[in-house]
């Protein structure tokens, strides 16, 4: 009789297969998401590519309009196809079977230093799903 493998095998394996195509495992959560890093945000996984707008109203100023932050992303399908869409700071952008949203853009803009790009950090939500 053939054993199974335990099902705590399992996860490993999965990692194994991100290391032997050379790719990271994507992060647990969508808390704290750099450029270029893969992450679930709550069923999908996604990747922050690029920083298409930072308008944002710098910390140390005071504004009429708060502006607005955009970024480009991928979503990484379960067919392994990455699918581009965008995202906008405080809006919902429709993916899979919900939506997810851009919550918060890390570091704040000042007007006496630029934000390189890796240095933003950025936290997502998912809003949908079974």
């Amino acid at each position: 009789m053939q054993k199974l493998p335990s099902l705590a095998v399992l996860p490993a394996l999965a990692l194994s297969a991100c290391a032997a195509t050379g790719q990271q495992a994507p992060l647990p959560d969508g808390s704290n998401v750099a450029l270029g890093q893969r992450a679930y945000v709550d069923g999908p996984i996604v990747q922050p590519v690029e920083v298409l707008e930072d308008s944002r109203c710098p910390a140390n100023v005071r504004c009429v309009h708060a502006g607005r932050v955009r970024v480009k992303m991928l979503w990484l399908r379960p067919t392994g196809e990455e699918q581009p869409f965008e995202v906008m700071l405080g809006g919902a952008t429709p993916l899979a079977d919900g939506s997810i949203r851009l919550l918060a853009v890390r570091p704040d803009r000042r007007t006496d230093t630029a934000i390189a790009p890796e240095d933003y950090r950025f936290s997502f939500r998912f809003d949908g799903g079974l």
